[in-house]
């Protein structure tokens, strides 16, 4: 038994309050060590004849990693508060886990047992519920449609005659999205996601001139207002792009800082390093990157604060947007992101607040700042699965295992699950243009826990590199659109709005993978109902032994459109066809 790798802590993703009822409780061991792990727990106060009174109920195991296993349960304490420890075995050994050490005995003295001191209300992590509910789509506003050339930039180009470039313009506008909200409405997405719409000199609008203004090229306020409206009557949610990490060059408190330099009224809005104030060579202020045309904003600063929390009211409180998307938020002050969902879900309550992180996030996701962020681990552990072929099938499953454990339940349900954006290569490129390998990454990503996000155009077979490959105007000539990649995805989207084991309702783990065949089956269950995917990530076929399905279940075979029918299966086997897939329905 290797009692250094035995660790819980009794916060965070180790032990937390899932309602007003439940609390999670994890234990992380070494991977293989432990044959058995049980929870030791009762309520402090409840003694008799001088002994504490305990309950002992068996964990699961619910996850691996290359180092590690993870054990899990729920539990109801009856007055919502409790001391624990842990009960290990393994072959030959037996220890008990509690606060202040490993002992080989159980310790009679309370003190030394871990503490959940009370289940308060306040405290359980609250992300809106529809989030979990909701298939979102990425709109990049300059490429998605052009529905009025009335407002066009003027040196506009005409719809996707050119390739994409970091600085040229092909009129995309709010009319256009309204103009095709059928079309997402037909797909079955019930969410858009917005990157930038204020004001900004750019095309990507990361630059922003005035937080308070539409950027004209996209509409004005009444046109934005109608499609909120529109997005609404169609059950469509909307989130916009906030940029409060920086401003762009052209923003006016930053050109009175070089006009006026040390004699600026704001000059403190910005961290400025010295005086005078230049851009080139290089920026003597902080900066996004080291890009001189967006200057850090000074958000300790009270006028700075203010203004953007003014912003963040503005929006939701005039036109009814149902969430933030918070870019480069990991650089922006905690202070900050605390006053920001306090002033956000006071007009709101239901709103919600994503930020922009690619690392493990567990300090902004306590219940005072974000509701989610952005999963690019299970980005990363997707593509370089299933579209890049770059890592082996019990290496992605400790991946997503680890992105499962790195945060509580209630967290991961609304995680955002993206496979590319506006920032990524495009999945199919990524993919070396092989559209089954695409399907397999939607598969997994509308099968799995939390929130899935489609990058506009992708669902049609857009390819593209970096940045600004990734960003072509959409593809609306449908003799040029893969439509059954539409009809793929749609039927996704269809089954998880509507069968509770594809979405959030369902619990996941892993139940096999194998390496030399790109192969990993996993379960979803909910009640008595399981949901079994086989994935096959090979050029191969791959027969897996029919005793993964138990005996006297209820079997159904779920069906999606373009699947390969050739496979046939034999008497103890089920074949999985090359790149392709199988889904079980169970009831028992």
């Amino acid at each position: 038994m290797i009692k250094e790798a035995i660790y819980h802590r009794p916060k965070n993703n180790f032990a937390y309050a899932y309602d007003e009822e439940t609390l999670h409780i994890v234990l992380q061991t070494k991977k293989g060590d432990m044959d058995n792990v049980q929870l030791i727990y009762g309520d402090p106060y409840d003694w008799k004849n001088e002994k504490w009174q305990t309950e002992t109920v068996t964990m699961s195991l619910t996850g691996s990693t290359s180092l590690y296993d993870y054990w899990f349960i729920a539990v109801n304490p009856t007055f919502r508060r409790m001391r624990y420890g842990f009960y290990c075995k393994d072959g030959d050994e037996e220890c008990f886990v509690v606060e202040d050490g490993i002992f080989a005995h159980l310790p009679t003295d309370i003190s030394h047992f871990f503490c959940f001191p009370y289940l308060n209300k306040v405290d359980v992590f609250q992300a809106p519920d529809w989030v979990k509910d909701t298939v979102w789509y990425q709109i990049f506003p300059e490429r998605f449609a052009n529905g009025d050339p009335s407002i066009n930039p003027e040196e506009s180009l005409p719809w996707a005659s050119e390739a994409p470039t970091p600085t040229n313009f092909f009129g995309g506008d709010f009319q256009g999205v309204i103009n095709n909200l059928d079309y997402l409405e037909d797909l079955g997405v019930n969410g858009i996601y917005f990157t930038p719409i204020f004001k900004a000199y750019s095309n990507h609008k990361y630059d922003t001139i005035d937080y308070m203004e539409i950027d004209p090229q996209f509409g004005d306020k009444e046109t934005f207002r109608k499609l909120i409206q529109e997005c609404h009557k169609r059950g469509i949610r909307v989130m916009l792009d906030a940029v409060f990490n920086h401003s762009g060059y052209y923003f006016p408190p930053f050109q009175d800082v070089l006009e006026n330099q040390e004699q600026s009224g704001y000059k403190d809005w910005f961290h400025l390093w010295e005086f005078p104030v230049v851009t080139e060579p290089m920026p003597n202020y902080d900066t996004f990157a080291f890009v001189s045309s967006m200057p850090k904003l000074n958000t300790e600063n009270q006028e700075v604060r203010d203004y953007l929390l003014e912003v963040a009211r503005y929006w939701v409180e005039e036109f009814d947007i149902d969430g933030w998307r918070l870019d480069v938020a990991n650089e922006v002050d905690h202070t900050f992101w605390r006053d920001f969902r306090q002033t956000v879900k006071e007009v709101k309550p239901e709103a919600y607040i994503l930020g922009e992180i690619w690392h493990d996030s567990m300090p902004w996701l306590q219940g005072d700042q974000f509701d989610a962020v952005m999963n690019y681990p299970f980005t990363n552990a997707a593509i370089d699965f299933f579209a890049k072929s770059e890592m082996q099938a019990t290496a992605f499953s400790h991946a997503i295992n680890r992105v499962s454990h790195m945060y509580p339940q209630n967290v991961n349900e609304v995680a955002f699950n993206l496979l590319d954006s506006h920032d990524t290569p495009r999945i199919l490129t990524l993919a070396k243009e092989s559209l089954a390998r695409v399907k397999l990454l939607y598969l997994f990503q509308l099968t799995f826990t939390g929130t899935p996000c489609i990058y506009y155009g992708d669902e049609i077979g857009m390819k593209g590199g970096e940045d600004p490959g990734c960003r072509a105007c959409m593809e609306w000539e449908t003799d040029k659109q893969d439509r059954d990649l539409f009809a793929f995805v749609q039927k996704l989207i269809t089954l998880r709005k509507h069968n509770p084991l594809f979405g959030n309702k369902a619990t996941f783990r892993f139940i096999q993978t194998t390496d030399e065949k790109g192969l990993i089956v996993y379960e979803k269950q909910t009640g008595v109902k399981r949901l079994i995917v086989m994935l096959n990530n090979s050029d191969s076929n791959q027969y897996i032994s029919k005793e993964l399905l138990k005996e006297g279940d209820t079997l159904e075979e779920i069906s999606l459109p373009t699947q390969a029918s050739s496979h046939q299966d034999t008497e103890r086997e089920i074949v999985v066809p090359s790149l392709g897939w199988r889904i079980f329905e169970l009831t028992e």
